[in-house]
């Protein structure tokens, strides 16, 4: 069995391939490197470079490797771009999984895993979110995301394709062995860019809105260790094959921290009191957003490894220390 992980060589995707690397699984890597890193992909998968929307492209890998599997990651993922270039995430998010899709079904992929986001939920409220409540995305991000995942259910109610959607909360940290982390140097995700912050690669760090009803008028997300996002995809991977029914599951440790509690984290850990800048918010950003957990352990068994957020943090920043050498 092969695996294709679209989107292979950037943040999750890389620790995605690692860890089917690690298991000893053939994985195939389709990354256009648009955002991704070719150094990032390890070196027992094999790379192509390519837009994972290329229906001819991926047929050709899917017969010429034996692929039975496809984990998605390749896509866009900011939620203020998404704002202001709505077609971008339409055409990257919703038209590229559509060619996915059909190229899968033409070339009788078995399985498929489709990394979804928090952000189908809209703003939900203060309240965790289960898989069962209201879909009102606030963005096109978000839309661009729950459109894919109803593809995969019409198309899997037509053809032999059983699917999984794994609802991404906020992730972070980077993996345990330093093998690979977030290493855009212009990404947008909080510890990242607070850990920057604190080891001086910027001269401050914004907060986005101070006033959501909120215990301390900031954002509250539920942060996920990446290592145990991809055991999540790993172990999801195992039930399908093992006849396991389609499934769509949130995937957070359903507890949430706000942007005040991730900066004290950062500068704890760190030792440094960067400056902080509040800043208005962010066109599409919820107030708060947290998971209901409990499907994705009671179905697949998943036990998280790196709950803890000081560990998070000391991963991210511990990875901006490597790409700062790696990167004179």
């Amino acid at each position: 069995m092969t695996v294709l992980v679209t989107g292979g060589a950037g943040y999750i995707g890389s620790h995605m391939v690692l860890r089917l690397a690690d298991a000893g699984q053939a994985v195939v890597v389709l990354d256009n490197l648009t955002t991704g890193f070719d150094w990032a992909i390890d070196h027992r998968a094999t790379f192509v470079e390519g837009n994972a929307g290329d229906m001819e492209l991926v047929g050709k890998l899917i017969a010429a490797h034996g692929i039975t599997e496809i984990v998605h990651f390749a896509g866009s993922i900011v939620v203020p771009e998404s704002v202001s270039d709505p077609l971008k995430y339409y055409a990257n998010n919703t038209a590229t999984s559509r060619n996915l899709i059909e190229a899968a079904v033409k070339g009788g992929v078995k399985h498929f895993i489709f990394s979804s986001t928090a952000a189908v939920y809209g703003n939900a409220g203060l309240e965790p979110v289960a898989e069962t409540s209201q879909l009102m995305p606030e963005s096109p991000y978000g839309r661009s995301k729950l459109m894919t995942e109803l593809m995969l259910a019409d198309v899997a109610a037509a053809h032999p394709l059983t699917y999984g959607v794994l609802r991404y909360f906020n992730v972070a940290g980077a993996d345990p062995r330093k093998r690979s982390g977030q290493s855009s140097p212009t990404a947008t995700h909080l510890i990242k860019v607070a850990s920057q912050a604190a080891l001086g690669q910027r001269p401050s760090m914004g907060i986005f809105g101070t006033d959501f009803p909120t215990p301390d008028g900031t954002g509250v997300r539920d942060y996920i260790h990446v290592s145990d996002l991809v055991e999540a995809h790993a172990l999801l991977l195992d039930y399908l094959r093992k006849g396991g029914a389609s499934v769509t599951m949130n995937c957070g440790y359903g507890r949430g921290f706000s942007v005040r509690d991730v900066v004290r984290t950062v500068k704890a850990v760190s030792g440094v009191d960067f400056k902080v800048v509040e800043e208005p918010r962010r066109a599409g950003d919820p107030a708060s957003i947290v998971a209901r957990a409990d499907k994705v352990r009671q179905v697949l068994g998943w036990k998280p490894a790196h709950e803890d957020l000081t560990e998070i943090v000391d991963a991210a920043l511990n990875w901006e220390r490597y790409l700062a050498t790696r990167n004179r």
